[in-house]
């Protein structure tokens, strides 16, 4: 939508996508694709009701929203909220990490809901009760006051006196990737849950599904003979499973199968 004008809910959303990624070697970290999409195309997602969606840092191929920069770019999160709150328009605003790989609108709504606590902002906590301070949402004018006259780096120490309620949400709301031990969690959760509708869908009982079997399996064949052959490989094991052929070790015949596949061609070539 032009100049990322939205559907007026009496909110903006600023999203920080900016910073150095330092711990992940310092890849474009909200650009972390997570189940098929980038993470900062999920946060984008979970707010289809702000009335102005501002992405801090880099401009991305996203639609509908306005992109700010701090300055100087990667200063921290201080001052790419100062850049972000610029463009902002309406008297609260959702201030959000861009690596929030499992953020849903639905999160979002007891946060909004709590605004009516009272003056200042509603900060979100986590199983542990700790503080999330870029799953909040905020009142503008105190919070544009507080900044006029803050120095320090902290957006704790910037928040934390306009706190005005605390918000418990689940786990994955505020699951955020600053790790390669978290990107692959993420993956593996995306995992899961595909696992699990995939077994609804074809009408099969998730306990007898050898997960990380099968991705061993795939693993090696891809490794071993060719990628394209990993999909056809776990297929093909599908079928024998479904017409009763499959041997009790098949996984493990097809895995040395692989591991031992450039012997075995070239046996094959010589008896040939």
């Amino acid at each position: 939508m032009p100049g990322g004008e939205r559907v007026n809910g009496g909110y903006d959303a600023v999203i920080l996508a900016g910073g150095l990624a330092r711990r992940l070697g310092g890849v474009d970290k909200p650009g972390l694709a997570v189940g098929g999409r980038a993470m900062v195309e999920r946060v984008v997602a979970a707010v289809p009701d702000a009335r102005r969606v501002v992405v801090v840092g880099p401009e991305r191929g996203l639609t509908g929203v306005v992109f700010a920069r701090e300055d100087p770019p990667g200063a921290g999160p201080v001052p790419a909220l100062r850049a972000g709150l610029s463009e902002v328009t309406a008297p609260w605003v959702l201030l959000l990490a861009a690596d929030l790989p499992f953020l849903l609108p639905a999160h979002l709504t007891p946060l909004l809901a709590a605004r009516s606590c009272g003056t200042g902002g509603v900060v979100a906590v986590d199983g542990d009760g700790r503080e999330q301070w870029l799953l909040g949402v905020w009142e503008v004018a105190p919070l544009r006051a507080a900044l006029d006259g803050y120095t320090g780096r902290s957006l704790r120490g910037l928040l934390g006196p306009l706190v005005a309620g605390r918000v418990p949400l689940p786990g994955r709301a505020s699951f955020d990737c600053d790790t390669m031990d978290d990107l692959k969690e993420a993956h593996m959760n995306v995992l899961h849950e595909w696992t699990a509708l995939a077994c609804r869908e074809l009408g099969i009982d998730p306990a007898r599904v050898d997960r990380d079997a099968i991705l061993d399996l795939t693993k090696e064949v891809a490794h071993g003979v060719a990628r394209p052959a990993a999909p056809l490989t776990a297929y093909l094991l599908g079928l024998a499973e479904g017409a009763g052929t499959a041997p009790e070790d098949a996984v493990a015949r097809l895995t040395a199968l692989a591991g031992n596949w450039g012997q075995a061609t070239a046996e094959t070539l010589t008896d040939d």
